[in-house]
């Protein structure tokens, strides 16, 4: 007899419609979306510039709130939530990867991956934020301010800090936008090498479309909608 066994989506997009009102009228920007995302996935989403990939990622950490429809990450739903304990949820669950690194002027960059740790109230810090730099390759660079860093090596600060907190998904938003090919293919392959450690679910938004291609699943949106929604890692083109 074969047992079934059900899994939980880690992430469920439900009947999603984002609109926004101006002086000419309304626009929708997202449109009925609807999917579902599990433990352990890489997901690409794609799609042309104004599609509303990105809004879409803002929901999905539930820094942008929907016309209608919800997010649910492990069952919580995330817009019955109030802002704080929705800031709480994300601030245990999620990790977040910018084109524009989004590090701390301020502080070193063993600082900037203590902080999340810090701000969770995780005993330790210190010593994690060490060895997770020392993963990323700049065990030498953690007294370095960002301003002195590179624009690869600010990303592996921004991968550090993400992965650090150990979060159920990670959501990079055209993480080597900035970066020239070499750097920007040496950050990805750490990127999905962290994620394979980890088990996290990966979710990013990109225009490279042989990133999208390493995925496991793309998600295209087209006009505010799921145009397609393909499975398989692509063979890239040699």
């Amino acid at each position: 007899m074969t047992e079934t066994i059900s899994r939980q989506p880690l992430i469920a997009v439900e009947h999603l419609f984002k609109s926004v009102t101006d002086s000419s009228g309304s626009l929708d920007i997202l449109r009925d979306i609807d999917f579902t995302l599990q433990p352990g996935e890489t997901v690409a989403i794609v799609g042309a510039s104004g599609s509303g990939k990105s809004t879409l990622l803002s929901i999905l950490a539930g820094l942008d709130v929907p016309s209608r429809g919800t997010v649910r990450l492990q069952g919580h739903d995330m817009f019955a939530l109030d802002e704080d304990a929705r800031a709480a949820l994300r601030a245990q669950k999620i990790g977040f990867v910018f084109q524009s690194f989004q590090l701390m002027g301020n502080l070193t960059a063993l600082e900037n991956v203590m902080l999340p740790l810090e701000l969770a109230g995780v005993r330790g810090a210190r010593v994690q934020a060490t060895e997770m730099l020392q993963r990323v390759g700049l065990g030498q660079r953690l007294q370095h301010y960002p301003k002195l860093l590179s624009g690869g090596e600010q990303q592996r600060v921004a991968l550090a800090r993400a992965f650090v907190v150990r979060p159920a998904v990670l959501l990079a938003d055209e993480p080597t936008g900035s970066l020239d090919f070499a750097t920007g293919e040496a950050v990805m392959e750490l990127m999905f090498a962290l994620n394979r450690e980890q088990g996290t679910t990966l979710v990013l938004v990109t225009h490279d479309r042989g990133i999208a291609a390493r995925c496991d699943r793309r998600i295209t949106i087209a006009a505010g909608a799921v145009a397609a929604d393909e499975q398989g890692v692509l063979e890239q083109p040699g």
